[in-house]
């Protein structure tokens, strides 16, 4: 594939197609490499088609690049879950595709602020590269995440 950037189909997806399935269960086992059992915050695919998510999937040519979703916590917040590039695409701006759809749909639900959990192992490193050139910092613990050497949150205002 050349440098150039790529264009992704971002959708609103019902998880009932295989290649999803298939990237959201290793989606699930990395985060078990890296975490000890009790800080995977990973949703299982019957949560994430719980009615306060919306999940999506980008696309480009006829592939699966990459998920994501965004959980509603309340009128004025959400939370990005199962962010997620195939591994053929990473490093081509598919998880980027993904995190810019999700901001984007939470300023039209009128959401003013966004949260999300990641590791803090070096696996994660990335991730937390790209959620802080889009303006995310570090937070106090929301919901039922706690702070330790495994789990970092993050947010930013929109």
């Amino acid at each position: 594939m050349s440098q150039e950037r790529l264009s992704y189909t971002i959708v609103p997806d019902d998880l009932s197609g295989p290649a999803v399935t298939e990237l959201l269960a290793f989606h699930l086992s990395e985060m078990h490499r890296w975490s000890p059992a009790c800080k995977v915050h990973a949703m299982p695919v019957e949560r994430l088609r719980k009615p306060d998510v919306s999940f999506y999937s980008a696309w480009a040519n006829g592939e699966l690049a990459g998920v994501g979703a965004l959980r509603q916590i309340d009128e004025e917040r959400g939370e990005l879950k199962s962010m997620r590039a195939a591994p053929a695409w990473l490093g081509k701006g598919a998880g980027e595709a993904i995190l810019l759809h999700l901001m984007a749909e939470a300023q039209e639900r009128g959401l003013s602020w966004l949260g999300l959990e990641t590791g803090r192992a070096e696996a994660f490193v990335p991730a937390g590269n790209l959620y802080r050139k889009h303006g995310f910092r570090e937070c106090e613990p929301f919901g039922d995440y706690v702070s330790d050497e495994f789990s970092l949150c993050m947010s930013r205002e929109l």
